[in-house]
């Protein structure tokens, strides 16, 4: 079984790829030029042009998104089961135009202006490609390896969503590559609901009949307060179970403010908001405990003469919660893999959604383990160089154990 001291690494050209590839744009929905540069790259290492493939998940999302999924396989040449890397392509909106600074002395990366530095996902592209380009350089044996870089998943998962699971070629064993120290391995992450409720009440002139509207934000504003006594925002606590909800968007219908003027009774409200836990039972206890408010909300709120505003409330699920056991294959296999590559393992559970979510409900046991990003989504985002080679070693180590 290959060793940590045995683990062929060359951390100036992983640097060198890692600094390239956070050089080129791609933020969601727009990932074309780094999905051409992972290709060009992959195609470098040695992975034959024809073994990589463009799938069409950006046909089938609800979200315009610029291209799809990219998949490259290497076939087996040595014994073991059928594995998958996977990784994002995408980075947030706040990474455009990011310029990477590699500060030698301090072991890290950050970037130069005022822009997030899209550590989070490259890191996790860098290291895939690194993979490939150790087993084939180095000639190592492995077993029949499926590498995907997916899209849009900092705009909720799509790519993942909707890929299909044929480019899998049989491997039921995923290592995702997001997040911080290598070490830190999630084997399971919350579930999650986004709902949307639309109210509709009566106009009227604020002075002259206030009584015959019907106030669209009275009824938000009674929904919420009944949300907030009961308990069902922000962390949500129910015995043993916890969860956690969020109203993240209160709009007009242009997407605006609700109610354009101080002397009209509002009538129209657009409220969205989200629904999670490790519990699946509880994300959609929540998600209903905000649908009976606004439609006790709804009721209360009335005319002179008993008329009454209207609700549309509708939900669906972004992504189901798993949870895989210690003992499962995947999670041996990524312990001892750390082991070897003398990395302290520290199983953890999600509070976010992330790929691995649509990989286990697409057949994929994943584990998810970091290459290093940290302070993702802010202007403070850095790579630790330490953490991104020893995130290298750990997927060859993973790629190679017995």
């Amino acid at each position: 079984m290959t060793t940590a001291r045995h683990l062929p690494h060359d951390p100036s050209r992983a640097s060198s790829l890692l600094m390239r590839l956070l050089a080129c744009d791609g933020v969601t929905g727009e990932e074309s030029a780094i999905a051409a540069l992972v290709i060009e790259e992959l195609v470098a290492a040695g992975v034959p042009r024809s073994a990589i493939v463009q799938d069409d998940a950006h046909t089938r999302m609800e979200l315009s998104s610029a291209c799809g999924n990219i998949w490259a396989y290497l076939p087996r040449t040595g014994p073991g089961e059928p594995l998958m890397f996977s990784t994002h392509m995408d980075t947030v909106p706040l990474c455009r135009g990011a310029v990477p600074v590699l500060n030698v002395d301090e072991g890290v990366i950050r970037p130069a202006g005022v822009t997030a530095l899209g550590g989070d996902n490259r890191t996790g592209c860098a290291v895939l490609i690194n993979l490939a380009t150790a087993l084939l350089e180095n000639k190592l044996p492995h077993p029949p390896i499926t590498f995907l870089f997916t899209v849009r998943e900092e705009s909720g998962l799509h790519g993942a969503r909707h890929l299909d699971p044929q480019y899998f070629r049989g491997a039921t064993m995923g290592f995702n590559v997001d997040g911080g120290a290598p070490g830190r391995m999630v084997i399971g992450a919350v579930g999650a609901q986004r709902w949307e409720a639309t109210v509709t009440g009566i106009a009227s002139h604020a002075g002259v009949h206030p009584d015959r509207g019907v106030s669209s934000t009275m009824i938000v504003a009674l929904a919420l307060s009944e949300i907030y006594a009961g308990g069902w925002f922000g962390k949500v606590v129910r015995a043993d179970r916890e969860g956690s909800s969020n109203v993240g968007v209160v709009a007009g219908p242009t997407g605006g403010t609700v109610g354009e003027a101080t002397n009209v009774v509002t009538d129209y409200a657009m409220v969205r908001g989200e629904s999670r836990s490790t519990d699946a039972r509880l994300v959609g206890e929540i998600t209903e405990a905000y649908r009976l408010a606004f439609e006790n909300a709804a009721k209360t709120v009335k005319t002179s003469d008993g008329r009454t505003g209207t609700l549309t409330f509708k939900n669906r699920v972004e992504y189901d919660a798993f949870c895989l056991p210690d003992g499962h294959p995947v999670v041996k296999r990524a312990v001892a893999a750390a082991i070897q590559a003398g990395i302290t393992p520290v199983l953890e559970v999600s509070r976010g959604g992330l790929d691995a979510n649509w990989l286990v409900c697409h057949g994929m046991s994943a584990v998810t383990f970091g290459a290093g990003q940290h302070d993702i989504h802010t202007i403070k985002e850095y790579v630790n160089l330490a953490e991104f080679h020893d995130g290298c070693r750990l997927a060859l180590s993973i790629a190679t154990s017995d």
